[in-house]
């Protein structure tokens, strides 16, 4: 064989080495992120508590302190 197949040979080996790699981490990755989620967030504005409720809820009663709040806006 000559050099230069033997290094391409070397090259094209560790590129799907590391192709390999990268997709065993991205699938890993995935596997373990959490999914997000629809839930609201809301914040009481008398106890300043952050909780979440439903998609479908436009006021929530604030566990802590039982007030109506409407969704927060970021």
């Amino acid at each position: 064989m000559q050099p230069g197949t033997i290094i391409f040979l070397c090259f094209a080996f560790a590129a799907g080495v590391l192709a390999v790699l990268v997709t065993m981490y991205e699938f890993r990755r995935k596997r373990f992120e959490p999914e997000p989620t629809e839930d609201r967030l809301f914040r009481c504005g008398d106890c300043r508590y952050v909780y979440t409720d439903d998609p479908d809820v436009d006021q929530s009663r604030c566990p802590e302190c039982g007030r109506f709040n409407t969704p927060f806006v970021f």
